[in-house]
C-alpha cells in the first residue's frame, strides 16, 4: 500500500490558506480517482482507493492529518505502523515558499528546509519519504512571509491553482509506479502555457 499525505491545518479557518495546498492536492487526487469517502482515522481524515500505474492498480491511502502542521508526524506514524508501509512508499504533498507559484519539484529524502510539517514526519516516521514541493511563491519581503503563507489564495491565484491541482491528479499514476521524476515531468507538461502553433509560411509566388 502507498500512503499519500497532504499537509495543512484542519478547520474552515485555514482551508483556503496557501499553507494548505497539500490538503487541496490530496483532495484532488482522491476525487479524480474515485477514492472512498473520508473516515476519521490515524489522527486525521483518511480515504482509501486505488491508483492505476503502468504495472497495474496499487492500493493507496490518502491522509490529511488533523494534528495541525507542526505535529503531522504523529498521524503519519500511526498510518505507517498500522498498514506496515515502508517509508519509501510515503509521498508527502506540501507548500514550498521558495518555489515559484505553480511549480512542482519532487525528491526522495533530503532536508526539511525549515518546514515544520516535514520536520515532524522525519522525527516520528523516518526521512526517506517522497517530497512533493508545491510552489506558492515568495512575497519578496521577509516581513510579509507569515501573512503570505497563512493568507488565502486570491481570485487571481485560482488561475494557476486550479490547473495545477488538476495536473497533480492526472499525474498520480506515476505515484503508483514510484516514479517521482515522471510525476514531476507530467505536472510540468500539463501546466506549461500552450504555445500557438507556428503559422504556415506564405505560398511562394508563382513564376
Amino acid at each position: 500500500m502507498l500512503l499519500i499525505v497532504g499537509l495543512g491545518n484542519p478547520g474552515e479557518t485555514y482551508q483556503n490558506h496557501r499553507h494548505n495546498i497539500g490538503f487541496m492536492a490530496a483532495d484532488a487526487i482522491a476525487e479524480a480517482h474515485g477514492f472512498a469517502a473520508h473516515r476519521v482515522r490515524f489522527r486525521g481524515q483518511a480515504r482509501e482507493g486505488t491508483l492505476k500505474g503502468k504495472a497495474g492498480a496499487v492500493k493507496a491511502l490518502i491522509l490529511k492529518p488533523s494534528t495541525y502542521m507542526n505535529d503531522s508526524g504523529t498521524a503519519v506514524q500511526d498510518a505507517v505502523a498500522f498498514h506496515k508501509i515502508p517509508i519509501e512508499q510515503v509521498w508527502v504533498l506540501y507548500d514550498e515558499l521558495d518555489l515559484a507559484a505553480g511549480k512542482v519539484r519532487v525528491k526522495q529524502g533530503g532536508g526539511n528546509a525549515g518546514h515544520n510539517g516535514l520536520r515532524s514526519i522525519s522525527t516520528h516516521a523516518g526521512n526517506d519519504y517522497w517530497r512533493v514541493r508545491i510552489g506558492i511563491g515568495h512575497p519578496g519581503e521577509k516581513e510579509r512571509v507569515t501573512g503570505h503563507v497563512l493568507g488565502n489564495f486570491t481570485k487571481a491565484d485560482r488561475a494557476w491553482v486550479d490547473p495545477l491541482l488538476d495536473a497533480v491528479a492526472q499525474a498520480a499514476s506515476f505515484i503508483a509506479d514510484g516514479d517521482g521524476p515522471g510525476f514531476m515531468n507530467k505536472v510540468t507538461l500539463l501546466t506549461q502555457p500552450q504555445r500557438d502553433p507556428k503559422p504556415n509560411p506564405p505560398d511562394k509566388p508563382k513564376d
